[in-house]
């Protein structure tokens, strides 16, 4: 069974007891947290598809941490024209691990 969800503006597949780094969430350490923009589900042979969302399914997860991702490098460079620009940035994230995908029975 697996479950897709939207957080943060980009969409996860995810199965129970698995761990997934997301956008950023302003909540702590040791809680759970409940994520009810559910786009699809899947059952074995049975798959749902919400539109945009579907009703009574939930996707409880553990927030482990929160962290940051390796750096990249943002280059801005325009030749012969003596112009060249770094920066540098890092992500924030917050790992969590589901625990449970909850669907209701119709």
């Amino acid at each position: 069974m697996y479950a897709v969800f939207l957080s943060g503006g980009k969409q996860y597949r995810v199965k129970k007891n698995q761990v997934i780094h997301i956008e950023k969430l302003n909540c702590l350490t040791g809680s759970t947290v409940e994520f009810e923009n559910i786009l699809m589900i899947s059952n074995k042979n049975k798959i749902e598809i919400g539109n945009p969302f579907l009703n009574g399914v939930k996707v409880k997860a553990f927030v482990e941490n929160h962290g940051r991702s390796k750096k990249i490098k943002v280059i801005k460079f325009n030749r012969r024209k003596h112009y060249k620009k770094q920066q540098g940035h890092r992500q924030h994230f917050t790992s969590v691990k589901i625990i449970d995908i909850n669907h209701i029975e119709k």
